[in-house]
């Protein structure tokens, strides 16, 4: 399952303007800036200016929600946007609700206290960006991202993203059962989406500091149904045949085919 452009021109548009580049210059205008978040519940709140109000929306960092005053726009940043923009780009601070800055490991301690799995989050959220994925929330379709190859506007996303453990199961403690996995892949395949599964493993690290997940690493596996229709020299098979076939193969960035 290949990206599906919105239009015959988007393709063409997506590898003049590649992300990298988009996100290089709103690091550069974000750092010159000395742009400022200011932390709100479970989320960042920033003001930016228009130039920087374009680049967020082109780079797809956050949500627009009002104007803040003249000249400039609120935008509402996820925890593991705001923290990929702090700690990874290192072009935005934190300011807390008690109205202090806020440094790198204040930060994350908070990020932790308010959402537990923020550390496993975070690294499945990073590992996509830095790989020039787009990640959004993937809340609409029951799983934790859904990845884009591009912008929004231009592509439809092509992988619904699950984030899973060293114990096996995701975070939220999901596809632990079979029947976890096919209601999972099932609902992928009605929206046209590969799951994605992101294992992180720790490799005995903890969470105190976010330098400990520099040293988690990740293995992706793709996981989707097998149909045998595709598989056979005779393809008038009864299709109920369809329904109760598995086949497992497994890699570092291995498949999982059910």
């Amino acid at each position: 399952m290949g990206p599906r452009w919105k239009g015959k021109d988007s393709e063409a548009k997506a590898f003049k303007d590649p992300m990298s580049k988009i996100v290089w210059e709103l690091q550069s205008s974000l750092i010159q800036s000395e742009s400022q978040g200011l932390l709100c519940g479970c989320s960042v709140l920033l003001a930016a200016e228009a130039e920087q109000a374009v680049l967020l929306n082109r780079a797809c960092f956050g949500e627009p929600i009002s104007a803040a005053e003249k000249d400039k726009q609120w935008f509402q940043l996820g925890l593991e946007e705001a923290f990929y923009l702090c700690y990874s780009l290192k072009c935005l601070n934190i300011v807390g609700e008690d109205k202090c800055l806020m440094n790198v490991e204040e930060f994350w301690l908070l990020m932790k206290s308010r959402k537990a799995i923020f550390p496993d989050f975070y690294k499945g959220y990073s590992h996509l960006r830095m790989k020039n994925w787009v990640v959004k929330s993937g809340s609409r379709y029951g799983v934790d991202f859904v990845a884009y190859r591009h912008h929004p506007a231009l592509v439809h996303s092509e992988f619904a993203v699950l984030v899973s453990t060293e114990g096996g199961g995701d975070v939220n403690g999901r596809l632990r059962m079979w029947s976890d996995v096919h209601c999972t892949t099932r609902l992928c395949g009605g929206v046209v989406k590969t799951l994605l599964v992101l294992n992180i493993n720790k490799n005995g690290q903890g969470a105190f500091s976010p330098s400990c997940i520099e040293k988690y690493t990740v293995d992706e596996r793709t996981v989707r149904r097998w149909n045998p229709e595709k598989c056979r020299e005779d393809h008038t098979v009864v299709e109920s045949e369809t329904n109760n076939h598995t086949v497992i193969e497994n890699g570092t960035k291995g498949e999982f085919i059910i």
